[in-house]
């Protein structure tokens, strides 16, 4: 669950959320005085979202992730590192 908490409050606080954000703790909510918000993430956290971004965006990825989850184990192909691609 992702807590909110307001700019000053952040400011006053910012090496402690981050921190917090890095030692698995949720993302933080901060909101300026004027109703808008950003959210602050760990860098592992942004990484992996950009990565399944842009997983998501190569046409048919996610079919075949979904897909190869399937498959029963008995019917893949085991790693040959000698193999010629």
């Amino acid at each position: 669950m992702m807590t909110g908490i307001d700019v000053i409050t952040a400011q006053k606080n910012f090496d402690k959320l981050i921190d917090d954000v890095n030692s698995g703790g949720a993302p933080v909510m901060i909101a300026n005085s004027k109703g808008k918000s950003a959210v602050l993430v760990s860098e592992d956290d942004w990484r992996s979202i950009q990565e399944t971004l842009y997983i998501s965006s190569i046409k048919g990825m996610t079919e075949s992730i979904i897909n190869a989850g399937l498959e029963k184990s008995s019917e893949c192909t085991r790693y040959d590192p000698n193999e010629e691609w």
